[in-house]
Formats: structure tokens, sequence, C-alpha cells
């Protein structure tokens, strides 16, 4: 755990590439302390048609869906580390948010085969 899902606007592929995308938000993941690196998983949604306001500013999303239990302290460090990382690698005019979500310990299934 987390499961950190990246949404963004596909014409960022013209100037980043997707993989980086994935480095940052691992990165931001792991160096917010919560985490051992083998239990991050990130992966990537790009979105040819979208709308942002009234401009055509392109966009990053993260939800990050950790277990519940984490105080609201520790859940901002893991957005601001995230954020942090994502800010690092894009320059460009962009929107960049960060959203934690809590799983239910007890609703929350899992087998590795």
């Amino acid at each position: 755990m987390p499961h950190c899902v990246i949404e963004y606007s596909k014409e960022l592929e013209s100037y980043v590439n997707p993989k980086d995308l994935l480095s940052a938000v691992y990165a931001g993941a792991l160096a917010s302390g919560l985490f051992s690196a083998p239990d991050i998983k990130v992966r990537a949604i790009a979105f040819d048609n979208f709308v942002t306001g009234d401009t055509d500013r392109q966009f990053v999303h993260v939800t990050t869906k950790i277990l519940s239990g984490r105080s609201l302290e520790r859940r901002a460090e893991l957005s601001n580390a995230i954020l942090a990382k994502l800010t690092e690698l894009l320059k460009n005019p962009i929107s960049i948010t960060v959203e934690i979500s809590e799983i239910e310990n007890a609703a929350y299934a899992k087998i590795i085969k």
C-alpha cells in the first residue's frame, strides 16, 4: 500500500515521459517515510478530452489510496511529498493536485498469486 493513480492530460507527453510521472509519484510516496519501497504501486491514465475551468491548462491529478488509520497530519505529509516531486519535474504552466483517500481496513481484500 499505497495505490497511486495518476490522471493527466495526454498533451503532457509531448514534453514529459509518462515513466517520469510514475517515478516522481513513487519517489514522493517513498520520501514520505510512510511506506517501504516494495509496497508502493503507481499507475497512470492519460486523458485526451478534458476541461479545466475556463482554460486549456494541462493537468496532473494524483489520487493516493491508503489503508485507514493514519492521522490527518501524516496524510498531509504524504500529499505534500508527492506534490513536491511533481513540482520538481513539471515546469510548464500546469495544474497539479494530489488527493489522499482512505480505504477501510475491514473492506480491503488482497491476494498475490
